[in-house]
Parts: structure tokens; sequence; C-alpha cells
């Protein structure tokens, strides 16, 4: 039974990632234009770019971190008579977190990237503003205070996640003592 639901699931996955091919292949960046003749300057012309920017990367990483999990700990979780629920909860995610973190990383300089273009092109404050406004008054220092100001807010965004995957991950030897 247990190879009937697998096979589901792979021809589920099939199915699903050629709908996700196309999608992942639309330049998320080029739909600033599109958000602002639709939406007008705002927030919305800034959120969606980046929330697309950010998904495919944490939710590739996931799902080539749990299908990288060893099947034999798989089993073995199964041997012990661990349930589906603490199956996932015990052996998939512990084993697929590496990716998962990865992904997260991963995608925190994507959406850097992407806020930063999309704020430039699309905002009327914040950061973005600073710099456009530092450009049409020929004021370089507001636009180096801006990249100043980005640069910071990534380093600490990296920071964080770093701490957390320091403390999500200390079971692992590769991330145990700051070695990563």
């Amino acid at each position: 039974m247990d190879s009937l639901w697998l096979g589901d699931v792979e021809l589920t996955y099939q199915l699903r990632e050629r709908g996700e091919r196309v999608v992942r292949a639309l330049p998320h960046l080029a739909l600033v234009p599109l958000l602002i003749a639709a939406f007008g300057i705002g927030e919305l012309p800034k959120i969606v770019p980046v929330m697309l920017g950010v998904i495919f990367p944490v939710y590739l990483n996931t799902v080539a971190g749990i299908r990288t999990v060893d099947p034999r700990l798989i089993q073995l979780g199964e041997s012990y008579g661990l349930g589906r629920g603490a199956r996932i909860r015990d052996i998939i995610v512990p084993g697929a977190m590496p990716m998962i973190l990865t992904g997260i990383r991963y995608a925190l300089g994507v959406a850097w990237l992407t806020l930063v273009i999309a704020e430039t092109i699309a905002t009327s404050e914040g950061i973005g503003f600073l710099a456009q406004n530092g450009r049409d008054m020929l004021r370089n220092d507001r636009i180096v205070l801006a990249i100043l100001l980005y640069a910071i807010a990534g380093l600490l965004a990296d920071q964080i996640t770093r701490f957390i995957e320091a403390r999500v991950l200390r079971w692992n030897p590769h991330y145990q003592n700051g070695s990563r």
C-alpha cells in the first residue's frame, strides 16, 4: 500500500512540477511595471515580486531536502513503530532542515535584491525612495546612505538566519561550534 501511495506522490509531484516550471520561468521583476499600472505606486507592487522571488528557492530546497532524507532512516522509524506524523516530525523535517534553511538564506538574498529594485521603481517612501530622491537631487550622500542601510539590513537578516540555523541544527556535527 505504501508503494502505491508513494507512486501517487511521485505522479502528483511530476504534474505539479510542470506547472511550477512555467511560473518559475517568469522573471518576477518583470511584473513590477504591470503591478504599478494595475495597482499604482504603493506596497503591493513591492510585496508581490518579493513573494514570487522568495517562494521558489524555499520551496525547491524544501522539496529537495525531503527527497534526500535517507530512506533507511524512515524505515528505521517505521520499525520502531513511529506513526506517519512522528516520522515527519522526528526524521523527515530534521533531515530536510539544512536544505530548508539554505533555501531561506538564499531567498533572503533574492528578497533584498528584489526589494531594492522594486523600491527604486515603485515607491514614494522608504529606502529606495531615499536613493531615487538622492539621485534626482544629485545628493550622493543620500544614495550612499541608502546603500549602507540596505547592507546593514541584509547583514542583520543573514546574522539572524545564521543564529536560527545554529540553534535548529545544533544536532548536526557540521553546524556545531560555529563551523559553518
